[in-house]
């Protein structure tokens, strides 16, 4: 019988090879998230292989528990740590009784796919997704093509470090060969890009150098690969298009190639970031504004949910407007807004942090990048005559921030984040740079608008000991970052809890 897991065994012991580790903070709102390598390093792990076996048998118990066919597909993203720790995972969900489908090296999406394909219920996907090097985690789900919110996690949490594990009879381990390639398949399907377009697929030698160049080759483009080759050591830098430095090479490389755009790929594949043909970093939000007013001619009516990270713009978007679309503003997280996109049977959402979900007839619902990669460049396709850039053009301005993060330690940052949240509750009524606050939305962490349609987000990263930092301003680039310098970072250093920057405007 598997042991209680504890929170409190040092690594190089005894303990540590043969009871489970398992730190409560890792269970997230909606996945799970553990430093995992912690040897050598000044940070102490927080997991282990016996605490991997733990959650996997704990999940198994949860899928019983919630009535569903124990029937789990299983992938892993490429790093050092992901296939030990996938095989790990894979003997808890045996142990308790799981039917497990092993589809191998994955994306995240391509795990969601399979559950369609292979007529799976259940998903684990082993991936720390954009976390640096020693990360690790699980992203999980039990209703096609959703993912766990907090009910399930918290749920599951209980499960684990209770040690209320189930082990059941009727579990086993099968292979299956080929799906990538009948993944890339699936992706490209149906889609012929007329217009010659020069694409830079960048993927920061993660999982995604695997899948994306083929699958855009396919969809009919030209393709550039660009740190394409699998390098677990990501020597460049980590494998995520919201930050700055993989957005710069990028940019670098659409000059360099005289490409039409350049299109990014995170470490596990679910988000893409775009850059337009003159080199300029397009943010997600604007990129989903952009392709809803597209697809908001294709499908009249349509509606959309964005993230509370988003810009304001999709409120006033005369184009929106015009063909009878409407916007709903929801809680930051790739789970959230998924369950948010098909309960309100909405074509798509979008995440500024790159996540974008498409229904029927476009996706299955779930995040996959290689599908907003695919939106693009159709979009492109139905705009022959303009570029990105031109496009982009089209929008009303809008002056947002890249997302900032200040360290906060996990067990600390909701309570810190209680007291930020409380502190701009009381200004309502009141001003921040000499305009009146119009609005104050609490779904997640607090946005507070301002009577021109500027606004500030603070809110709690739900994967990483951070908060998040959001402004945007509809005046200037200089007023922007005074929204930042002078209002939002004044008042987060008020806070000894609160720690430096991952990167600031």
């Amino acid at each position: 019988m598997m042991p209680k897991p504890r929170a409190d065994i040092a690594p190089n012991t005894l303990e540590f090879e043969i009871l489970p580790l398992v730190k409560p903070t890792g269970f997230r709102e909606y996945d799970a998230r553990w430093w995992f390598n912690g040897i050598g390093h000044e940070k102490a792990p927080e997991l282990n292989l016996e605490g991997v076996k733990a959650l996997g048998l704990g999940m198994a118990t949860l899928f019983h528990e919630l009535g569903v066919e124990p029937k789990v597909v299983v992938g892993h993203d490429f790093r050092s740590i992901s296939g030990g720790i996938k095989n790990a995972l894979i003997l808890g969900l045996v142990q308790g009784g799981a039917e497990v489908l092993d589809i191998g090296l994955a994306l995240s999406p391509m795990v969601y796919w399979a559950q369609f394909e292979l007529d799976a219920p259940c998903c684990g996907m082993v991936t720390a997704s954009h976390n640096e090097n020693g990360w690790t985690g699980v992203k999980m789900g039990a209703d096609k093509p959703l993912t766990f919110g907090p009910d399930e996690m918290g749920r599951l949490k209980e499960i684990v470090l209770s040690g209320a594990f189930q082990p059941r009879d009727g579990g086993g381990h099968f292979r299956v060969d080929g799906m990538i390639d009948r993944y890339i398949e699936f992706v490209a399907k149906d889609v012929k890009i007329e217009r010659p377009l020069k694409v830079i697929a960048a993927c920061g030698n993660g999982t995604a150098g695997v899948f994306a160049p083929k699958a855009l080759r396919a969809m009919g483009v030209d393709v550039i690969e660009m740190d394409c080759e699998l390098d677990w050591t990501f020597p460049k830098y980590n494998p995520n298009p919201e930050d700055s430095e993989m957005l710069h090479a990028m940019a670098a490389a659409v000059k360099e190639y005289g490409a039409d755009v350049a299109l990014g790929f995170d470490g596990d594949g679910d988000r893409c970031g775009v850059v337009d043909n003159t080199g300029e970093e397009i943010f997600a939000d604007k990129i989903g504004l952009m392709l809803a007013r597209d697809l908001s001619k294709e499908y009249p009516g349509a509606k959309f949910v964005v993230d509370v990270k988003s810009t304001g713009l999709y409120k006033t978007d005369p184009v929106l407007k015009e063909n009878g679309s409407t916007v709903d503003y929801y809680k930051t997280g790739h789970s959230y807004i998924k369950r948010r996109t098909t309960d309100l049977d909405a074509l798509a959402g979008f995440e500024k942090s790159g996540h974008f979900f498409f229904r029927q007839p476009i996706g299955l619902g779930y995040d996959c990048g290689l599908t907003a990669a695919k939106a693009v460049l159709e979009m492109l396709d139905r705009n022959p005559d303009k570029t990105m850039a031109d496009l982009k053009g089209e929008l009303e301005v809008a002056y947002t921030s890249l997302t900032m993060s200040p360290h906060c330690a996990d067990e600390i940052k909701y309570e810190v984040l209680d007291r930020i949240v409380a502190e701009y509750q009381a200004m309502e009524g009141g001003e921040i740079l000499g305009r009146k606050i119009v609005d104050i939305n609490t779904v997640n962490g607090v946005r507070t608008t301002l009577e021109d349609g500027s606004w500030v987000l603070v809110r709690a990263s739900s994967n990483k000991p951070e908060l998040v930092v959001v402004v945007e301003s509809m005046e200037s680039e200089d007023d922007m970052r005074a929204l930042f310098r002078q209002e939002v970072k004044p008042r987060l250093a008020k806070y000894d809890e609160i720690g430096a920057y991952n990167q600031e405007i």
